[in-house]
């Protein structure tokens, strides 16, 4: 026999996992997730400090920067709570009505990302390819358009998958295999036809894991075909490194994106310690090493960074 879960009666929770097979080494395996979020929640709040403060950033370029920074750090808060109380405190449960939002907010604040990097492509095309054009093609007014539709876009994708899975009995045990929701963890909890949500997830990938960075090899292929034809070597590098920052983020998020994906569906008889590594480079990888990679990377960010640490002490 059996048993379904009703969702609709209360309490219904999920159980997180922690780092499977080191459960007694959680506190002190707490210290490296803690130091990784703290740099990750300061290194994106100087960033957006720095373009605030920084008149001289208030450009398009910086402007999609600043959308990049605010989407890591929803991403560093969307994660931080569950897997720092688990870790700390050994608290495993979570509510599904919770359980549900932390979904939505993951999974959209990380298809946010693709969406950013693409749009900051964008910028780097018109930049190097149409520099005249530059500052009439991507006004302030088209830029706040830009940011409006990748909101949309991530909401109007991620909430279809959200009602799919809120109308499917869970009766299997609820134990997720992360300190966090996913949607490919909590999808094989369901006792029910899932061919629905499969395909709609296939769809997806296609949309976002494959569309996107197709659309961000395309603009790249442009912007080396404008480059090479550029009269000097002086210049040809100019231009590939303004491109250099944005490239590093791009394979920051797109290798353990796939990788993950390629995890659950490919090996999903392995180690539960590889699905887990793998779950945490994805989601944390980004929001740490990308405002290392701008800081870097660009000589403005490191001056503004400089001018406002400065400031600070002599205050």
């Amino acid at each position: 026999m059996v048993l379904v879960t009703n969702i609709t009666q209360a309490p219904f929770y999920f159980l997180l996992m922690g780092i499977p097979g080191f459960e007694a080494f959680h506190v002190w395996i707490s210290i490296p997730f803690f130091c990784l979020y703290t740099i990750s929640i300061v290194g994106n709040t100087t960033i957006l400090a720095v373009i605030r403060t920084e008149p001289s950033l208030h450009q398009p370029m910086y402007l999609f920067l600043c959308m990049l920074a605010l989407t890591d750090l929803g991403l560093t808060l969307t994660t931080l709570p569950t897997v720092m109380q688990l870790l700390w405190f050994n608290i495993h449960k979570i509510r599904f009505e919770a359980c549900f939002a932390q979904l939505f907010f993951l999974h959209g604040f990380s298809f946010m990302e693709s969406s950013v990097l693409l749009a900051m492509s964008f910028d780097r095309y018109v930049a190097i390819c149409r520099p005249l054009h530059y500052a009439s093609i991507l006004t302030s007014e088209v830029i706040g358009r830009i940011g409006l539709a990748i909101v949309c876009r991530c909401v109007l994708v991620v909430l279809p998958p959200l009602f799919l899975l809120r109308r499917l009995p869970f009766c299997r045990s609820h134990l997720l295999s992360h300190s966090y929701c996913l949607h490919q963890d909590m999808i094989h909890l369901v006792c029910a036809d899932t061919r629905v949500n499969a395909w709609y997830g296939f769809a997806l990938v296609l949309l976002i894991i494959v569309m996107d960075p197709l659309l961000i090899v395309l603009s790249y292929v442009l912007i080396l075909k404008n480059v090479l034809s550029t009269a000097t070597w002086t210049e040809r590098l100019r231009a590939l490194n303004n491109c250099l920052s944005h490239f590093l983020a791009v394979l920051v998020l797109y290798v353990p994106m796939v990788g993950v994906s390629m995890t659950h569906r490919f090996a999903k008889h392995a180690s539960p310690l590889v699905h887990v590594i793998m779950a945490n480079i994805y989601l944390l990888a980004p929001p740490v090493m990308n405002p290392i990679i701008y800081s870097a990377k660009t000589r403005q960010i490191r001056q503004g960074i400089s001018r406002l640490l400065f400031q600070r002490k002599v205050h």
